[in-house]
Order: structure tokens, then sequence, then C-alpha cells
């Protein structure tokens, strides 16, 4: 198959996180500027949450043990998921003696993105090349849960500085780790990447991601005293990742 195709489509699904960005543009009374900003934190952090305990742990867990023996394939991920909680409080530290703490949780949401969309990239890539009707229903799901990705970047960016611009710019380098991963996928294509290397990325990415949701966003969210749209962003969020998980 042409190599062109698959890495379109990688590229799409991955670009679709800017797609979330876009809810920035709606004009938003200053009374409820707050609720929209706790909304989308509370549906970010369940979004991040669910697919980490829904998809990544699962899959690459079952790809490392399949790889090492059951004792080395539990030690190794462990290893993994421990690293990329250890990577955000390292991040954590570096960021919040310089920035504003929203425009932190922002910039933290961007790069575990950047890493979770790496690896995406290459299996929507490899997927695809191989399968095109599995590559496109694998790149569709990735596009529903890539646009409220989007979201978790752009929303705490734009409302820290003010800038759509800044929002756009950091959501579309985070859908451009997709098409990077697809790209190197293809120069190495499956000579040099296999399944346990794409296991540990998902658990470090995992770690990363559930680590950021429960110490950043949700005490972000708290932050603004509006509970009742904590809960609401949390059952949108808990609908999409149904939605993504029994109907695609």
């Amino acid at each position: 198959m042409n190599i062109l195709f698959p890495f379109f489509i990688s590229s799409i699904a991955g670009l679709s996180t800017v797609l979330g960005a876009f809810v920035i543009l709606f004009k938003w009374q200053r009374e409820n500027i707050n609720k929209f900003i706790v909304f989308s934190l509370a549906f970010s952090l369940t979004i991040m949450i669910g697919i980490s305990v829904s998809e990544l742990i699962p899959e690459a867990s079952y790809s490392i043990l399949t790889q090492f023996h059951l004792v080395k394939g539990v030690i190794f991920s462990l290893i993994a998921f421990i690293m990329g909680v250890i990577i955000i409080y390292f991040i954590n530290q570096k960021i919040t003696q310089k920035q504003d703490d929203l425009y932190r949780v922002g910039i933290l949401s961007m790069l575990a993105l950047m890493l979770h969309n790496l690896p995406e990239g290459i299996v929507t890539f490899l997927s695809s090349y191989q399968n095109l009707e599995l590559g496109l229903k694998l790149s569709f799901a990735i596009m529903m849960h890539n646009i409220p990705e989007g979201i978790s970047i752009a929303v705490p960016i734009y409302y820290s500085t003010g800038s759509k611009k800044k929002a756009f710019k950091m959501t579309f380098l985070s859908g451009l780790a997709e098409p990077l991963g697809a790209l190197l996928a293809f120069l190495f294509l499956s000579k040099f990447i296999t399944d346990a290397m794409i296991g540990f990325i998902l658990l470090f990415v995992a770690g990363l991601m559930i680590t950021l949701s429960i110490h950043d966003l949700f005490p972000k969210a708290k932050k603004y005293h509006e509970d009742n749209w904590i809960y609401i962003g949390m059952g949108v969020g808990i609908l999409i990742l149904l939605f993504n998980e029994f109907i695609l």
C-alpha cells in the first residue's frame, strides 16, 4: 500500500486536537467564565483518567506481559507507570516557580498529550498500513478523544494568557505529535518498534495523565468553588467515554 494514505489518516486523527480549541471562540459572559473553566477542567480530567484506565493500561500491560514472564512484566509495567508519575512532579516543580497556576495546567496537559499522541501516531500508521479498514476505525476513535484533549490544553492556556493565538499554537503542537509518530513508524516501520516498546510508552503516558488529573486538574477546578460544574463536566466526560467505547 502507498504510505501516503496511512500517513494522511494519522495526521488527520492527530490534528483533530485543534478542533477542541475552537471552544475558546465562543463568547462567554464574565460571570460564566469560571463555570466554563471548571467544566472544561473536570471534563478533561475525566477523559484523561478514563482513557488511561480503559485503554492505555490494559492494552499496554497485555503487550508487556505477553513479551515477558509475569513477574518481570508486572515489574516493568510498574516502573513505566511510576516514571510517568515522577516526571509530572518534576515538571510541575519547574513550571510552578515561574508561571501562573492555570497556565501551568495547560502546559502540563500539552506535554502529557504530546507524549500520548506520539505512540498513537505509530499505532495508527502501522494499523492503516496493514489493514486500511482497521486503521480508519482506529483513527475515528482517536479523533473522538483528541477533540476533548484539545479543550484541556486550549482553555487553561487562553484564560491564563488571554491569547487565542497561543492557545491554538499549543494545541496544534500537541496534535503534531501524532503525524510525527507516523513518520517514525515509516522510518523504522515494525523493524525496531515492538509491541513491548509501545506498551512501555503507553504506561508511562498513563502515569503522566492520571497524576496530572488528580494532582493538578482536579485541585484547580475545586479552587473556583463551582462544584456543580465539576459534576456536569465529569458527567459529560463519562458519556463521551461510553460513546467511544460502545458505539465506536
